[in-house]
């Protein structure tokens, strides 16, 4: 652990807080204690297991079935009735979520399909293709705009790297001189009339407070092909004279599109990034329809993909969790297998778009090319041959699991069944396709049955024969209950959703309905017995303070502090459903900072009232000279207030004399602007402004600095830790 510089009281302080943190974990850690007793439900007829009961049982739902309740949503459960409640978050197309999709709308790029995703926000390929054939640019103005600028900022930064490994600096220089040769076309909007107050062609020109003022006064659409008709050079001048302020009001007015464009005009790739994250962290947050946001969640952890695989897979996973994925939440796992194994996104991570059959005719062509050209040149970029990356991993993660029966000779088999596989043009969003010619002909035997030659017929039967395997359905029953009930769930519970699996042909639904009516489900040893993982916590933490989020940039950034980056986990395997590799001491401090910094306003985007929340007036507000009063009437009532509201349910006796304990002490706050790179004058990120356009400008501190403190130390209490 580092401590910032400071006195020695400093030092006290903070090692004080630390050890609090430290016996915090210790709580966490006999968390799993009441797990270890799951193993005496094993022994239990059904009837004999003491379950949960009254409001307790309403927050458990709220806990296992969403990321979390926020204020309001026991009422709301209560009103509806319990299993009515639960059938209804089962059949999500009945619930209005207009809401959510209001919210979403400021993300325009994700509702576009592959291909035109990447053909308005063109990838690095795409930009190399252009440059290598000398294609020209799209016609459109906004599009040739940020082609035109894509094309300059890649050839300054490939000039850069070539300056710097190399030690003549004369072809550099010279490159350096060609960042515009590609956009050589004008178009309307590139060409700037002089009388108006706008910059100067002149890529030397550095913008004064009133040139930019000047521009940012003009009307949205004025001032919009006016930025579009800078250059690259004159762009990045023209940020960079920008105040915080200014930077604000060059957004203002501006529709989401027209803010998509502005933050792409450097980097297309960042708006992709950046929608797609915080698109997924504000659906979990704000969706009506919070069951399928969890088994999305689920899904999308189970068939995992990495964002960062190459520069395509960006492009390629907002279809992925948008037509492979949440349609097939809730429904039949056979259908999900196909959507995954289709998908392009799948099919780039883990090679299957590369794999060719050794006897199939691309095969023969390849031999034939080496043959021709021994030097090896061309030939790097042909397929390479077989790769069996998604056939071990489609039995292995996917489906049978590890001891499910299959052996090296069958992931073999399998591999040669979805040759063939692969994805039309890649770099360009292309779409599934079944390339015959890289196919490998005859019958294939997988797990002793015989796979007749087929063609792209011999993976549905594959995968139809995967997802009505017995094991398969023990397999994806195990990882449910884990997810649902207790990092150990009891074998017959499992057994019994492993049957409705099978005898339902893997309806997902009658899974988790067998589950929800299941006693094991309703124990008391499964309530509040569940690590909450990173995002889990990021999340209900969200949602428990009403916070209002414009912009989930800070939030994506949490999660990548916090251990659990956006569609960052590099491995097939996916993240972790049970404890373990969520608690410790560095990782539960940094899970307090993250709370403080929410709770205190401190994360950019993202706003809480307490102050509404718990119905104060102004009268009763905390004054300075009370901030640090842990044992003033004012203070210990919003406590326990907050502890309802946050928590469900009263906290520990320890937990509520550490939180009075805490309130005024200035270098926790401190500490955990450190921890996430905030400074008091630091202005706000260009992505804060532009993709939220509510944002405004250095986070205002809370009203009432006492209850946002004790809601800080509540969120990062053990207790909340759990659901």
């Amino acid at each position: 652990m580092r401590f910032a510089k400071g006195s020695r009281d400093s030092m006290s302080i903070t090692v004080g807080w630390i050890r609090s943190i430290i016996a915090s974990t210790l709580c966490l850690l006999l968390a799993g204690q009441p797990l270890a007793a799951s193993a005496s439900m094993k022994k239990k007829a059904a009837p004999e297991i003491k379950q949960v009961e009254g409001d307790q049982r309403i927050l458990h739902a709220l806990n296992r079935l969403t990321f979390g309740p926020r204020p309001g949503d026991v009422a709301t459960v209560q009103a509806i009735g319990l299993d009515k409640w639960i059938e209804l978050q089962l059949d999500p197309e009945k619930i209005d979520d207009s809401a959510l999709e209001t919210r979403l709308a400021m993300f325009p790029a994700m509702k576009l399909q592959q291909d035109e995703l990447v053909r308005k926000y063109p990838n690095p390929a795409v930009l190399q293709m252009i440059e290598r054939t000398n294609l020209p640019l799209p016609a459109d103005p906004v599009e040739h705009a940020i082609y035109k600028d894509s094309m300059a900022f890649y050839q300054m930064a490939r000039a850069k790297q070539q300056a710097a490994s190399s030690a003549e600096k004369g072809p550099a220089d010279s490159e350096m001189a060609k960042t515009t040769d590609a956009a050589a076309t004008a178009l309307p909007g590139d060409i700037v009339d002089p009388a108006t107050p706008a910059m100067s062609a002149h890529e030397e020109q550095f913008y004064s407070g009133l040139d930019a003022v000047r521009i940012i006064n003009l009307p949205p659409d004025a001032r919009m092909q006016r930025i579009l008709a800078m250059s690259p050079e004159e762009l990045v001048a023209f940020r960079k004279s920008f105040s915080p302020s200014e930077l604000m009001a060059a957004a203002e007015g501006l529709s989401p599109e027209q803010k998509e464009v502005l933050l792409a005009l450097q980097a297309p790739v960042r708006v992709v990034v950046s929608e797609m994250q915080q698109q997924r962290i504000i659906r979990d947050i704000y969706s009506e329809r919070q069951l399928e946001a969890v088994m999305t969640d689920f899904w999308l952890n189970h068939f995992n993909v990495y964002l960062r695989k190459n520069q395509n897979e960006p492009y390629l996973i907002p279809a992925y969790e948008r037509d492979a994925i949440r349609p097939h939440a809730l429904g039949r796992f056979e259908d999900l297998l196909v959507a995954t194994a289709k998908s392009p996104a799948m099919l780039i991570y883990l090679d299957n778009a590369q794999s060719i059959g050794p006897g199939s005719v691309a095969a023969q062509r390849v031999a034939q090319l080496r043959a021709q050209r021994p030097d090896g040149k061309l030939v790097n970029a042909l397929p390479q041959g077989l790769n069996e990356n998604y056939a071990r991993e489609l039995m292995e993660l996917h489906t049978l699991g590890v001891n499910g029966g299959y052996t090296q000779a069958d992931v073999t088999q399998v591999a040669k069944v979805f040759t063939g596989w692969t994805v039309d043009q890649p770099f360009r969003g292309g779409a599934f396709q079944f390339n015959e010619r890289r196919h490998e002909p005859g019958s294939k035997t997988v797990m002793g049955t015989t796979i007749p030659e087929d063609g792209e017929r011999e993976g549905l039967a594959v995968l139809h024969m995967l997802a009505t395997s017995p094991a398969t359905a023990k397999f994806i029953s195990t990882k449910i209950a884990v997810r649902f009930v207790s990092d150990t769930p009891p074998p017959a519970l499992i057994d019994r959703m492993a049957s409705a699996f099978l005898t339902s042909n893997g309806d997902i639904k009658t899974v988790l309905r067998v589950m929800f009516q299941s006693p094991e489900f309703w124990s008391e040893e499964a309530y509040r017995a569940k690590m909450k993982t990173p995002v889990e916590f990021v999340v209900s933490a969200a949602r428990a303070a009403g916070a209002e989020v414009t912009n989930a940039q800070s939030l994506v950034a949490s999660l990548d502090k916090l251990g659990m980056p956006v569609y960052g986990m590099q491995t097939p395997n996916g993240y972790s459903w049970t404890s373990e590799p969520w608690v410790s001491t560095g990782a539960l401090v940094t899970r307090m900072n993250f709370a403080i910094m929410l709770s205190s306003n401190r994360l950019n985007g993202v706003r809480t009232d307490w102050t509404a929340l718990l119905g104060l007036q102004e009268a009763t507000m905390a004054t300075p000279a009370s901030l640090s009063n842990g044992n003033s009437p004012d203070a210990a009532a919003k406590e326990m207030h907050l502890e309802t509201m946050l928590l469900g349910q009263p906290a520990s006796d320890k937990t509520r004399a550490t939180v009075l304990a805490q309130l005024g002490d200035e270098s926790r706050q401190q500490q955990a602007e450190k921890s996430f790179g905030i400074r008091p004058s630091e202005p706000e990120p260009m992505w804060a402004v532009l993709n939220a356009g509510a944002v405004q400008g250095t986070p205002r501190p809370p009203i009432d600095r006492q209850a946002a403190e004790i809601a800080g130390l509540l969120l990062g209490s053990p207790e909340f830790q759990r659901r």
